[in-house]
């Protein structure tokens, strides 16, 4: 794994670690609201309802989006990289398949790294967000 791959995945890991502690925040806090709202919430209650489910639609429609443009540009930039390289003609004539193979490998983590990460930001980005805000208010 070359340094630039170490740290996508290191920066992965943290967002995921970031949205693993935030997300019970706020579900927790979002929870609470609701029981105490009963069955007739407030104006600010509703509002926050409301917001809780359109940025969760937001957040994985950009997701989804942009892991799907993402997936698009590897898959572009794994097969211009095969036609470069004559894979896998030329390492067949070669009489090794092991350094194609290997190239290939690296070059399908990076777009795998590549991919969830643009999944996971807009996901951790409003979870993080939102901790912070809900953590800051004060319950009635």
């Amino acid at each position: 794994m070359n340094v630039s791959s170490r740290r996508k995945a290191a920066r992965l890991g943290t967002q995921a670690s970031e949205l693993m502690l935030a997300a019970p925040q706020v579900v927790a806090h979002r929870l609470g609201r609701m029981a105490r709202a009963g069955h007739r919430p407030s104006v600010k209650d509703q509002r926050e309802f409301h917001r809780m489910g359109a940025e969760k639609l937001a957040a994985f429609g950009e997701a989804w989006q942009a892991m799907t443009l993402q997936m698009l540009k590897s898959n572009q930039q794994l097969a211009a990289s095969m036609m470069r390289s004559g894979w896998p003609g030329a390492a067949l004539r070669n009489g090794s398949m092991g350094a194609p193979l290997a190239q290939a490998a690296a070059l399908w983590q990076q777009a795998a790294l590549d991919i969830l990460g643009q999944g996971i930001r807009p996901v951790h980005r409003r979870a993080v967000a939102n901790a912070k805000r809900l953590g800051r208010s004060r319950i009635r």
